[in-house]
């Protein structure tokens, strides 16, 4: 049942951050992820001195409001410092992280605020991390249920914003000019990264986050130019990946997050293989 447990946890962060991670590698932008997943470390402080304890929500709220803060930053910088957006996002990412360390070494150092787990992350504890009700029914893992609810929002997001996301994604300019407002699609998607990016560094880590954005959606891309095929490679890639990686961190005896990133980077290796093999031109005798 353990098994069960991780690898649906593994599924329900693959799905949603690969989804949206399509759009964000065809807008140049797939590194946001990245950025946010770090950029977050002072909102999590500043909800610890807010509260007073390192209760669940009050850590997503701070952090939410800094993955948020992040992408308008970015944002920001790149079209009013004219920055190119990768620039953008490494003056963001890496003075607000710094700024979380601060926090913690001056203020917190005597506060176990776990760090590494946000880092790096450790999904082996999906099933011991209980939801237990007031009159001590055992829900399930906590996991399960938080990424259940992004699953199914940034679902309806994307179903919802097809069309909006689709024009603003590939030609902005005609979104404009059909009426369609570029920049609040931006920074709605933009919302969501941030959300599901918030919603499952703290049981997966920011590593996995960001490999299931990226790697999934780029190996994608190097088999398709169809955003609809991209998002179902995508989505069968991450249930892939979660599987496979898990079965591979059980046979080494090692970490699974780190498993199923290295799946992800091995499959993604083996369709840039095929694709560099299938695309040369035949020898003409």
């Amino acid at each position: 049942m353990e098994a069960f447990w991780i690898i649906l946890a593994g599924t329900l962060v693959a799905i949603p951050c690969g989804l949206l991670g399509c759009y964000l590698i065809l807008r140049n932008m797939a590194m946001v992820g990245d950025a946010i997943s770090h950029a977050v470390l002072p909102g999590i402080v500043i909800a610890f001195f807010v509260s007073g304890s390192r209760e669940p929500i009050s850590m997503l709220l701070g952090a939410g409001v800094l993955g948020l803060l992040t992408t308008f930053l970015i944002e920001f910088f790149h079209s009013k410092a004219r920055l190119q957006t990768d620039a953008a996002i490494g003056v963001t990412f890496t003075w607000l992280f710094a700024l979380g360390v601060i926090l913690i070494s001056v203020f917190a150092g005597q506060v176990d605020l776990d760090q590494d787990c946000v880092l790096y992350g450790e999904i082996a504890y999906v099933p011991i991390d209980l939801w237990i009700t007031g009159s001590g029914i055992i829900m399930g893992p906590r996991v399960i249920y938080i990424m259940g609810i992004v699953f199914l929002l940034v679902l309806s997001f994307i179903v919802i914003g097809q069309k909006q996301l689709f024009l603003t994604t590939f030609d902005p300019s005609f979104a404009a000019a059909t009426g369609v407002n570029v920049a609040l699609w931006h920074y709605l998607l933009m919302g969501a990264v941030s959300f599901t990016t918030v919603g499952a560094f703290e049981s997966v880590g920011a590593i996995l986050v960001v490999a299931f954005l990226i790697v999934p959606p780029a190996t994608a891309y190097l088999l398709t130019e169809d955003l609809n095929k991209m998002m179902l490679i995508t989505t069968l890639l991450g249930l892939a990946i979660s599987f496979i990686g898990y079965h591979l961190a059980v046979w080494l005896d090692g970490s699974i997050a780190g498993a199923m990133s290295v799946v992800a980077g091995v499959l993604f290796g083996l369709v840039f293989i095929y694709k560099e093999i299938t695309s040369r031109p035949a020898l003409v005798n």
